[in-house]
C-alpha cells in the first residue's frame, strides 16, 4: 500500500507519478509455462516484473520454480467451483496452504455462463462470496471478485455488477478490477475504479484494439487483446485514478497474444515502466 499511497500524494501534489512495482498474472503464459516452469518465470523475472498471480490449477507443479525465480507471490485465481459447488468448509486448507504460501490475496475468477443468471441468481452468488471472504479473512488474506463484461448487462434498471456490489460485505469481498473488460461492456475504467474507491486493491492491465466491439459477453476476437499502450485505452487516467484509490497492486494480463507471449509482457512493460502519469 505505501507505494500506492506515494502515487497518491504525488497525484495530488501536481507532479507526476510512476508505477514502482508491477507483476504478471500468469495466465499469460499458459501456453509455455508448463513445459519451461523455470525459463518463463527467469524470463519475467529478467523483464522487470517484481510480483505474480498465479493460478491454483499447478500451482504445485511450479511452485519450486517461481521461489527461485524470485518473484513475489502476491495473488491467486482460485478454481471457481470451489466456491460455487463445494462445501464451504472445504475453502478452509485450501486458504491455509495459500497463506503458508505467502499469497496475500484469493480470487474468484470466472463465473462460468451456465451458472450465470438474473438478478435472483447474482443475490444468491453474492452469499456464497461472502461466505467465501468470511474463510478467507479467517485464514489472514483478502478475498476478490474478478469481473469480466457479462455483470454490466442491465436488469430492472441495474447492473448485475451493482447487485453483486449491494450485496457483497465490503469488509469480505473486495475487487479484482479487469479495466479491458470494463471497456468491452462501454464503460469508463477510471470511473469505475473510482466508483470502487477503497475496494480494489488489484487492477488487471491490459490494452483494448479499436473497433471491438461493446459486448456482455466474452466473445471477443482474439486480436481485441493489445499490450498495455497499444490500443485505445486512457492509460495515465487510470493511473491517476487507481493512485487516488489506493490500489495496491496492478498486474499485467493478455489473454491472447500473437506471438510468444513473454514478448508481449516485455512490451507492456516498456510502456508502463516509462509512463508518468
Amino acid at each position: 500500500m505505501q507505494a500506492a499511497s506515494l502515487a497518491a500524494a504525488l497525484s495530488a501534489s501536481g507532479r507526476a507519478a510512476q508505477l514502482k512495482t508491477l507483476g504478471v498474472q500468469l495466465y499469460t503464459v499458459r501456453s509455455v509455462l508448463p513445459q519451461k516452469p523455470r525459463e518463463t518465470l527467469d524470463a519475467i523475472r529478467a523483464i522487470g516484473y517484481q510480483e505474480v498471480e498465479a493460478t491454483y490449477a499447478g500451482l504445485d507443479a511450479m511452485w519450486p520454480a517461481l521461489q527461485a525465480s524470485g518473484l513475489k507471490p502476491v495473488s491467486i485465481h482460485l478454481d471457481s467451483k470451489s466456491v460455487t459447488q463445494g462445501n464451504p468448509d472445504d475453502l478452509d486448507p485450501i486458504f491455509e496452504k495459500l497463506k503458508k504460501h505467502g499469497f496475500e490475496y484469493a480470487v474468484f475468477p470466472y463465473l462460468p455462463e451456465p451458472e450465470r443468471g438474473g438478478i435472483d441468481v447474482i443475490r444468491a452468488f453474492a452469499e456464497k462470496l461472502n461466505r467465501a471472504g468470511e474463510k478467507c479473512r479467517a485464514a489472514g488474506m483478502t478475498f476478490c471478485y474478478h469481473n469480466h463484461a457479462f455483470e454490466f448487462a442491465t436488469e430492472k434498471g441495474a447492473t448485475l455488477f451493482q447487485v453483486m456490489l449491494d450485496h457483497t460485505d465490503p469488509k469480505l469481498v473486495a475487487f479484482e478490477l479487469d479495466l479491458f473488460w470494463v471497456s468491452v461492456a462501454g464503460g469508463d475504467p477510471a470511473a469505475m475504479i473510482r466508483k470502487l474507491s477503497g475496494r480494489v486493491p488489484i487492477l488487471h492491465l491490459k490494452d483494448k484494439a479499436e473497433g471491438t466491439a461493446v459486448m456482455y459477453k466474452e466473445a471477443v476476437p482474439r486480436t481485441a487483446f493489445k499490450e498495455v499502450g497499444s490500443g485505445v485505452m486512457d492509460w495515465p487516467a487510470v493511473l491517476r485514478a487507481a493512485a487516488a484509490a489506493n490500489v495496491a497492486h496492478y498486474f499485467v494480463e493478455q489473454d491472447q497474444t500473437p506471438g510468444d507471449p513473454v514478448d508481449s509482457l516485455r512490451r507492456s512493460f516498456e510502456y508502463l515502466s516509462k509512463l508518468s502519469y
